[in-house]
């Protein structure tokens, strides 16, 4: 018995201290993964903060490299106001741009300029006469052998222009005005003349009961349509008007073959009819004259003087007058 008791008392010792050292190899387990989970969580933690490093270094670059390429506009921009100082130091050096002789150089562009205005957008050779006028004599009055070809180039384009007389666009409109005034003078009645032929023996025998005429002559309008077909060729003609005004060459042109196309239609033949067809036909066939090449020449050439060729022929400076460096 005291036997069996050592051998149980023996067990339990031995079951009590596995016991104890399972609790304490448990104990040092966690223990261990505690601190592995702490040291895996700074891990972490500063990887995270190592991330935020690198991406507020990033944006520390961009916003680096957007304030490189500030620095560079604004370097550019300094560039290109040195440059438009030196050009304007240049202008300012340059003796044609002095006084009277600069501001009758301004007139006599800005009088070119207009005159080339109006003749491009409005037709106005009367104008661009005046204006051409009003050039010459402001160039007359800048005493210097550099504008000789300017002032030749000039009365060169002067006379071109007076070439063309009125114009071809006031020359056709004035003709369309006649032809409009002829039409309400045209007879409306067919023309009978006196010297009829004799007519045939029937006709003699029947001119008691039937009165037999000719009927090529006499128009396709009904008397109750007369009113809305003169509206209708008023309108075509107004049309060509403003066809011509704003320089319309085929809406002319088909204006005026729809009013050719009345005159059958609202008049009977006569001499005075096939007159105002005559002269649509003149008009619809007429082609406006080439432009004369003189023209806009005075003004490029003055802008190219003063751009370039003024300046460099522009006589040195003296030498008790300090030079302006460019």
């Amino acid at each position: 018995m005291v036997v069996a008791a050592l051998v149980l008392l023996a067990l339990g010792l031995g079951a009590w201290r596995g016991w104890a050292w399972w609790q304490a190899r448990n104990a040092q387990e966690q223990t261990a993964q505690s601190a592995a989970a702490q040291r895996l969580e700074a891990l972490e933690s500063r990887t995270d903060a190592l991330r935020r490093d690198q991406r507020a270094q990033a944006q520390r670059l961009l916003d680096a490299a957007a304030t490189n390429r500030v620095l560079r506009d604004e370097v550019l921009g300094l560039g290109q106001r040195g440059a438009l100082l030196e050009e304007s130091v240049a202008k300012l050096s340059d003796p044609t741009r002095h006084g009277a002789q600069a501001l009758r150089l301004d007139e006599v562009e800005l009088l070119l300029s207009q005159a080339a205005q109006r003749l491009d957008i409005a037709h106005d050779l009367a104008g661009a006469r005046r204006a051409y006028a009003l050039a010459s004599g402001a160039l007359d009055g800048i005493d210097d052998h550099r504008l000789l070809n300017l002032k030749q180039a000039l009365a060169q384009e002067r006379t071109a222009l007076d070439a063309l007389g009125e114009g071809p666009q006031a020359a056709a409109m004035k003709q369309l005005d006649a032809i409009a005034a002829a039409l309400t003078r045209l007879p409306r009645e067919a023309v009978t003349t006196t010297d009829t032929p004799a007519r045939p023996t029937w006709q003699r025998w029947l001119a008691p009961l039937v009165d037999v005429r000719p009927t090529r002559d006499s128009t396709l309008i009904a008397p109750d349509e007369r009113t809305a077909a003169d509206v209708a060729l008023q309108v075509e003609v107004s049309l060509a008007r403003a066809a011509l005004e704003r320089d319309d060459d085929a809406a002319y042109r088909a204006a005026l073959a729809r009013i050719d196309g009345w005159l059958p239609r609202l008049w009977p033949d006569s001499p005075e009819r096939r007159q105002v067809h005559a002269q649509l036909r003149t008009l619809q066939s007429t082609s406006a004259p080439a432009r004369p090449m003189e023209l806009g020449s005075t003004l490029q050439q003055l802008r190219t003087l003063r751009n370039a060729g003024l300046r460099v022929q522009a006589p040195m400076p003296s030498m008790d007058t300090p030079e302006v460096a460019p």
